[in-house]
């Protein structure tokens, strides 16, 4: 039988669905793979803490929302945001999430999303401020941390070149923590195309790079004052000479320490932040 009966406190009877080869879970699990993104047009969302922020940002995006019995008692707060949301909880056995999940050890909780990345057209409608670009970034955790930073900064949108990592990998969407639901992300766009839209948007755009002046120095000279598309680029290459040559201004993230190097979505953050500050404080 693919169904078991359990009991979930006093008097409620869930229906548990508990056949991990079911073509409905394999369905489900297929999503960590892009070609199967790709055709389906939905992605994978993982945790109860990205589940809760699409429920309570985006609940119209959820096609299917699943749950082991202990896992929703651990999370009351998520039955009721679903519940607010008019969205089904679907329960399902601990083998059949650890079927479906794309992680390790999951938490228990899994919803399967529409994809819904945002046009360059959305980013600047609202004569935006603040813009992170990524250029070939490759590491899901790098491109997922970035979004979330971008997005605690008050950014008003992230674009993913088409040389970028899929926005839609299991890793970037649970590196995000949610904040994929918080702002618009454009995907697969053309590098060159979109400096000149932004530019066109009055923003300026900086090239985040080695080779680049100090930041402290660009800051105390104002170029962070202006509204800003910051060019971030690939983690062990950074961006070429020829990038760098797009941009209007190529900055660095000094190390006072003895640090080697540091991580791209660290300095990123950095960068982020520093607009935010000259923005609120001019």
């Amino acid at each position: 039988m693919p169904f078991l009966l359990y009991e979930l406190g006093e008097s409620r009877v869930a229906y548990v669905i508990d056949n991990p080869r079911s073509p409905r879970v394999r369905a489900v699990a297929k999503l960590g793979k892009k070609s199967a993104r790709s055709e389906t047009g939905l992605f994978l969302l993982e945790g109860p803490q990205s589940v809760s922020e699409a429920l309570n940002f985006r609940p119209e995006l959820l096609v299917d929302l699943y749950a082991t019995p202990t896992a929703l008692e651990r999370h009351a707060e998520l039955a009721q945001a679903a519940e607010a949301a008019g969205v089904e909880i679907e329960f399902v056995s601990e083998q059949v999430i650890e079927t479906m999940a794309d992680t390790v050890t999951p938490q228990g909780v899994i919803a399967v999303c529409r994809q819904f990345p945002a046009s360059v057209k959305d980013l600047l409608s609202g004569a935006p401020k603040l813009i992170a670009i990524l250029e070939e970034v490759r590491d899901p955790g790098n491109a997922g941390t970035i979004i979330r930073a971008a997005d605690a900064a008050g950014a008003d949108g992230v674009i993913l070149t088409g040389r970028s990592v899929d926005l839609y990998n299991p890793k970037v969407v649970r590196a995000t923590t949610g904040s994929l639901f918080h702002l618009p992300v454009a995907v697969g766009v053309e590098l060159e195309s979109v400096l000149e839209r932004l530019r066109g948007a009055d923003l300026r755009v900086i090239a985040a790079d080695i080779k680049g002046g100090d930041l402290l120095a660009a800051r105390n000279e104002g170029v962070l004052d202006h509204p800003t598309a910051w060019l971030f680029g690939n983690e062990a290459r950074g961006l070429t000479d020829e990038h760098c040559g797009l941009a209007d201004s190529v900055i660095s993230v000094p190390i006072y320490g003895h640090a080697e190097s540091m991580n791209l979505a660290t300095a990123a953050s950095v960068c982020l932040y520093e607009s935010a500050f000259a923005h609120r404080s001019s």
